[in-house]
């Protein structure tokens, strides 16, 4: 690896010796530069937990809510400006803009090192410096990976020791030669100036100026000014996502945005589903889903990224590199996604939800109707006629993956994977479900998802945005060349490769309602998917897919006419030939780049609508 030796910001490759005196070197250097009042290694045991928990809420940083209505659990609020990721200040500082691709903000690695320098010098006096050994997956398996974070926060630490797996195992990993990626976040607050001149903290520290830097060839993070979710904890989108997908893309492996289930059928057959759907847009919900469908079950793997490997046997394995959730409250309820909500009722760190009159929290999903009096998550009065969200639209729950009572018992093996499965949020044109017909069409099917924005993305809530594999703000080199690499991967698995689907639960009618009814009647959807997976019914021919026989969908007691079902598979041709305009202005992004099989794709995708629009009555052709 190469480093710039006029800069001070390290990487762990850089320092001579074993690799244990080279973590020792990088956490020195690491403080040398940032200058913190003192450096604690941590663990994760329940002690240390104890000891920051009581620490922060002495200094007010953390609300301790009522230990009968919500045992072990407090609340945090965070700055009213950081809420959410800064995606227009996260950077991809590979060695050249090509290998970034149009979808990453660049800087030249060795102008963004000098930058970061100035801003990390000093910016941890008065403060503790948290040196965080963390573990991706089961310490040891086979796709597993190890990393370290530093950081002044201790609410960052608390939230790690939840969402990955701390201990001493690590440290021994890395002491035997295990590689690790090197994470450094600082809130950009310090306590105390250069000239010893001291000031107060406050209950949520960050800066105005912020960075989310990775540099994917020395596999480093470095994350200035926000103290929030992805921007601060850095094993989760930054590591496990963009550092990690480059070394998928090196290695012959993927690190994806997708959430892990096992779907079993009342035959007792398990099927594995990877599923990728933008941040809010019903992953979790999914993950933990309660089949509406007797004689069906959901067991948990994971809700949020996977990490896939193809395996000696020829199909595609995967893991659930996290050990946590890091859960969108708002919409979370008994309704929509009960396990959820079993999950989170103790050992539970919430930010940015209201407080209750009686130390409970509340946001809105949580019940039908609102409290009269709450606490928002500014800390001000409210009640249900102030007019605001009680609670952050991005407002967040973070606890330990073992608290999720649907969470399969082999939750550390990795499991070959049946069906992928594309979403986002669509309320026009595009189908409740369709299958690819090839892998190549999959990928395509992938690489050209749209969404309409979410709050946990900048920009305008409901307007369409491309999410391409759900990895829009997260793949960590060029879009171009990882759509090639799952191309790559497929041809490497042949007759093993998993099944590919669309799916989109927000179709709506002329008035604006959903067709579907979503959340646990997903499971049709599910059964459908498997009965294709194992070759149980046939598909019906579409331009844009295989689509299901209406017949063959389960939709006993469900309140749905016949017009609806119609309307949920409906493919207009004009509509889609628009939409193939659009999407070949996106590919055209790419410079030439995209896949030459995504040319062909296209165009039998118009073809087959042209013939469509032309005879609209042709009956569809089952396969």
């Amino acid at each position: 690896m190469i480093t710039n030796p006029n800069h001070t910001t390290p990487a762990p490759a850089t320092v001579p010796g074993s690799p244990r005196v080279a973590l020792e070197a990088w956490v020195a250097r690491v403080a040398s530069l940032t200058c913190p009042d003192a450096v604690v290694r941590c663990d994760g045991s329940p002690d240390e937990t104890a000891r920051l928990t009581q620490q922060l809420v002495d200094e007010g940083k953390l609300i301790a809510l009522d230990p009968e209505r919500r045992p072990n659990s407090y609340l945090a609020r965070s700055a009213p400006d950081d809420v959410a990721r800064v995606e227009g200040r996260t950077f991809t500082c590979s060695r050249t803009p090509e290998d970034a691709g149009p979808t990453n903000l660049w800087r030249d690695p060795d102008a963004m090192r000098a930058e970061l320098d100035d801003l990390f010098a000093g910016s941890m006096r008065g403060r503790t410096m948290y040196v965080v050994p963390f573990s991706m997956g089961p310490v040891g398996g086979p796709i597993s990976q190890l990393g370290v974070e530093v950081t002044d926060s201790a609410y960052v630490v608390l939230s790690m020791g939840k969402t990955t797996r701390l201990g001493p195992e690590v440290l021994r990993a890395i002491g035997a030669g295990v590689p690790w990626v090197a994470t450094v976040h600082s809130v950009g607050m310090p306590l105390r100036d250069a000239a010893g001149t001291e000031r107060s903290d406050v209950a949520w520290p960050c800066a105005e100026t912020r960075y989310i830097v990775q540099f994917p060839e020395t596999r480093e993070v470095w994350s200035y000014g926000s103290g929030y979710g992805g921007n601060a904890l850095l094993a989760k989108k930054c590591f496990a996502l963009r550092i990690a997908s480059v070394m998928g893309r090196d290695e012959g492996w993927l690190a994806e945005h997708m959430l892990l289930i096992r779907l079993t059928s009342p035959e007792g057959r398990a099927f594995h589903v990877a599923a990728a759907f933008p941040s809010a847009c019903g992953k979790t919900n999914l993950a933990m889903l309660q089949p509406a469908l007797p004689g069906w079950s959901v067991e948990t793997i994971g809700d949020d990224i996977a990490w896939l490997r193809p395996g000696s046997d020829g199909r595609l394995h995967a893991i659930n590199p996290e050990a946590g959730l890091f859960g969108v409250a708002p919409g979370t309820g008994a309704d929509t996604n009960p396990v959820a909500v079993e999950t989170i009722a103790a050992d539970t760190i919430f930010t940015n939800v209201a407080l209750t009159d009686d130390g409970d929290v509340w946001w809105e999903g949580l019940t039908p109707e609102p409290p009269a009096h709450l606490v928002d998550w500014t800390g001000a009065d409210w009640t249900p006629a102030s007019g605001t969200p009680a609670a952050h639209p991005n407002a967040r729950f973070t606890v330990a993956l073992d608290r999720c009572p649907s969470l399969a018992a082999d939750v550390d093996a990795s499991v070959p994977i049946d069906a992928v499965v594309f979403g986002g949020r669509r309320s026009t044109n595009v189908p409740l479900v369709a299958q690819a017909p090839t892998w190549a069409e999959g990928v395509f099917m992938g690489a050209t998802v749209s969404s309409e924005r979410t709050a946990a993305a900048e920009g305008t809530v409901g307007e369409l945005r491309r999410d391409p594999f759900a990895m829009l703000p997260f793949c960590g080199y060029d879009m171009a060349e990882h759509w090639s690499h799952w191309l790559d991967i497929g041809e490497q698995l042949g007759a093993g490769a998993p099944a590919v689907f669309q799916v989109n639960w927000f179709r709506k009618d002329q008035d604006g309602s959903f067709l579907w009814p979503g959340f646990r009647e997903n499971a049709r959807v599910l059964e459908w998917i498997a009965r294709r997976v194992e070759g149980a019914v046939p598909a019906v021919e579409s331009p844009v897919g295989l689509l299901p026989d209406v017949a063959d969908l389960d939709v006993r007691g469900l309140a749905i006419s016949d017009a609806q079902l119609d309307a949920l598979f409906a493919v207009d041709p004009d509509s889609w030939l628009e939409e193939c305009r659009r999407t070949e202005e996106f590919l055209d992004e790419f410079g030439g780049r995209s896949p030459a099989v995504f040319t062909a794709v296209l165009d039998e995708r118009r073809a087959a609508l042209h013939a469509a629009a032309a005879a609209p009555a042709r009956t569809p052709q089952v396969v």
